[in-house]
């Protein structure tokens, strides 16, 4: 635990530094394949020091990660033996990757879409989706849309409200989470119905 705590402490320090915006990006991208800290710890006191930039940042966050996604992915896709297996055992993912395999036919696009809008570990998607060879344009889309609305949601709210709604965020992350995962999900279901 004091190691997250270190690497928790470390991003917060970044936060202030001239070169968070770099910072940021590769945070977003290594979190999505690899790193334990959610690029959210960043991205919310950056748009709070420099709400003007709030949007920008998040664009930021978004390609960073829906970029560390397609690594996370070309790692299951490539070496899922070698490097994916012993990334999701790292982070005690292995019954969740049989479960994964069993739900990616019907469902991959809302299985991405809840992992890149959820603090659930979407390193572990993104290896899974790879590995089990998941259509990488829906796997795009999917991340996109669901890291881009995660990401420009806190912006758009730290823009809009302050120090305030970042308290009432980092107090109520599960349940903000979720209600825009109820409005990802109903968008995929409902284009879904249209395509389908």
């Amino acid at each position: 635990m004091g190691f997250i705590r270190r690497l928790y402490d470390w991003s917060m320090a970044k936060a202030a530094s001239p070169s968070a915006p770099w910072w940021l990006g590769i945070i977003a991208f290594i979190e999505s394949s690899v790193f334990p800290i959610p690029p959210d710890a960043l991205l919310l006191p950056m748009c709070l020091a420099r709400r003007a930039k709030a949007f920008a940042y998040a664009g930021i966050c978004t390609i960073g990660s829906v970029a560390g996604g397609l690594f996370g992915y070309a790692l299951g896709a490539l070496f899922f033996t070698a490097i994916g297996a012993p990334l999701i055992a790292l982070y005690g993912g292995e019954v969740a990757m049989e479960e994964l395999r069993l739900l990616y036919a019907e469902q991959g696009a809302l299985i991405v879409a809840f992992a890149a809008f959820t603090p659930f570990p979407f390193k572990v998607v993104t290896i899974a989706s790879g590995a089990i060879g998941m259509d990488i344009g829906v796997f795009l889309i999917a991340s996109l849309l669901a890291r881009g609305g995660r990401f420009m949601l806190e912006a758009a709210l730290i823009w809009r409200f302050g120090a305030p709604i970042q308290a009432f965020i980092e107090k109520h992350m599960g349940w903000v989470t979720l209600a825009g995962f109820i409005v990802v999900a109903a968008f995929f279901l409902f284009v879904k119905k249209i395509a389908g």
